[in-house]
Parts: C-alpha cells; structure tokens; sequence
C-alpha cells in the first residue's frame, strides 16, 4: 500500500485551529512546552521508580508487599511511559532540545526503544490514525479484528472477551519480539524503515541488554528465579494492560472513523486535521487524577492535533477546539468517564468481530 495522501484545503480547519492556539499563548504568555509541573511529577515518578525496584530486588519484602509493589511498579513504569517518556518524544517535555532527548531515552531503560517508537508512533500513528494497512497500532492481525477492512476470523467472535488477556501481554512482546520484528525487517508494519545510524544501533543492543541486565539477571540472582518470575509476570502484564488500554480508547472505539484512501488517486477524503478528530476521541478530561495519571492521553484530540504541545496545557486549549469543532460542524467524540470508554471499545470489538 502507498503512503496516503491527505486533502489539499485552501483555507483549513488546521491553518484556523493553529491561528486560535497561537493566540491564546501569546494572550497568556506561556510557552507551549511543559513548565514545573511536568518536572515535578516526573521527578515523583522516576524517584517512585528507583525506591519501588530498590526494595523489590534488595530488600525480599514478605509475599503480599512484593504483589502489591510489583503491581504498583507496573503502573508507575506506564506513568513514565505516558508522562515523561511520551511528551520527551513529542519535543514537548521541555524547551530544551536535550532534556526532550533524555527523558525519551528513558524508553530504552525501560525495555523498548526510542528509534523504533519514533517511526511506529511519532511518524506513522500521528499522520495516518486508524488507516488500515499503514497504521501499525490497529495491525494486531490475526488475533484481533480492529478494523471492517481487516479479514475477520472465528476467533474474533470472542475477541471482546479474551482482550483483557491480549492487552496485558503488550509490554512483554512489544520488549522481547515487536522491537526486534522491527528491527530485522527494516519496517513497522508494511512501511519502510528510516535507515539506522551506527549510533543507533549501539543503542538498540546495548540497552536491549542492559534491560535484561536489569529486570532479569540482577533480579534472578538477587531474589532468586521463582521469586523474580511472580514479580516480573505480574509488573509487566500490570504495565501492558495499562498501555494498551489507555492508547486503544482513544482510537478504536463506537464512534471513531477508519477511513481508507481512494484506491485510485491513494488520497484521503478530509484534510488532515479533520481525519485526526474524526479517528480520535477523549475521555474522562474532567477527572483531574486520570489526567495527571496518564499524561493528559485522555485528551487524545488536542494530542492528535498538536503534538508538540505538552499534556499540561491540554485542558486549556481543548475549549478552543471544543468550540472550533462546533462552528465547523465536527463531531468532536468524548466519553465523559472511563467506563463509559471501555463499556464503548468493548462493544466496538464486539461489532467488529461480527459484522461482516
């Protein structure tokens, strides 16, 4: 499949978005990358980190605290994901190009890898949402039916039973297979992979080892293999669960487009702002502890549209886009709480592994 091309707009609904977001920081005389807030919950959670794995590996806390700190440290590596590894990503962590770089890195810590995240999430995801066959995220084929346009298997009938169990395996296998397909293939799904500088692959080996240095080897050794087995199997399924959660309600729920381009021309109908509304969609925006929790992904539309934006400056310019959205006829899609998102991409993978 060719790389789609989007509607060409004289006067589009992005040149006016960016004209009104552009104004209001002007009118409040902030930047547009994080500011102190940003740095402090990033401090809290890369401290919480350290002191959690610390006393996991070091100090063999009794049965039930080390259930509980392996399920907390599933959730605060998810924190780091969203929070402070995300936005360093984006270029909007910080105004200094290498802080963004260094909390990016924080990736490669983690089991993943920075040059590959960029290309699948930063390069694909961001400019061809939910268009099958490009988009890597919707590509979990044939375990799952994430699209009408995709081939529906038996299986499917049941996928929106059995995804809990699929969902929580994504850390595991983004870390020790997704990564290293990759790799091999030069490609993230069917498009082509950037060429890799030598730098880079020092990078992907080194801490592709390190990593297992760090969550396998010291651990087995200092806990012994059983004890760092519960540990890592609970952390990691926690980890993945939350992942995949958060990044599959913003896109494939009920309400959400998957479209595809023309399969004469390769162009897309709508202009590229407008696909990102029609394919996204926010929830719970008014709980403030989701938002600090996840990095403000749950205002996934302002996310989509400016990415280079920090999360903490979110619910402020999603009024502007609110309103923008109203007086050009756009559905803007939300889902007031989280359950209600979930309740809608169960009953979307439901659709999806029936209809035909």
């Amino acid at each position: 499949m060719s790389v789609p091309k989007f509607a060409n707009v004289q006067h589009s609904f992005h040149t006016e978005l960016k004209r009104r977001i552009s104004s209001y920081f002007e009118e409040v005389g902030k930047s547009q990358t994080g500011d102190y807030p940003i740095f402090i919950k990033a401090v809290i959670l890369m401290v919480s980190f350290v002191l959690i794995y610390i006393h996991l590996i070091f100090f063999t806390p009794a049965v039930i605290w080390q259930v509980l700190e392996s399920v907390l440290l599933g959730g605060v590596v998810a924190a780091i994901g969203f929070n402070v590894m995300h936005d360093g990503a984006h270029g909007s962590f910080s105004k200094y190009k290498w802080i963004n770089s260094f909390a990016a890195f924080s990736l490669n810590i983690l089991g993943g890898n920075s040059f590959m995240w960029n290309m699948k999430h930063n390069v694909i995801h961001h400019a061809f949402t939910n268009v099958d066959g490009v988009d890597d995220d919707i590509d979990i084929q044939p375990w799952m039916r994430m699209s009408a346009t995709q081939k529906k298997y038996r299986l499917h009938k049941y996928q929106h039973i059995y995804f809990w169990f699929l969902y929580s395996l994504l850390y595991l296998f983004w870390i020790f297979v997704l990564d290293y397909q990759k790799y091999f293939k030069s490609k993230v799904g069917n498009m082509p992979l950037k060429k890799m500088k030598l730098s880079d692959h020092l990078v992907f080996w080194g801490f592709k080892v390190f990593h297992l240095f760090l969550f396998v080897g010291l651990p087995i050794y200092m806990v012994g293999f059983t004890s760092w087995l519960i540990s890592f199997i609970i952390f990691t399924l926690v980890a993945g669960l939350v992942l995949s959660l958060v990044f599959q309600l913003a896109h494939t729920v009920e309400h959400t487009a998957f479209p595809m381009p023309n399969e004469a021309t390769g162009k897309m109908e709508d202009e590229w702002a407008v696909h990102q509304i029609k394919t996204t969609a926010n929830f719970a925006t008014h709980n403030k502890l989701v938002s600090w929790l996840v990095g403000g992904l749950n205002f996934q539309i302002e996310h989509h549209l400016f990415p280079k934006i920090s999360h903490v400056h979110y619910p402020a310019i999603s009024k502007i886009i609110r309103q923008a959205c109203q007086e050009y006829g756009i559905a803007y899609i939300e889902y007031p709480r989280v359950r209600y998102a979930v309740a809608s991409h169960v009953a979307f993978l439901k659709q999806m592994g029936r209809a035909a």
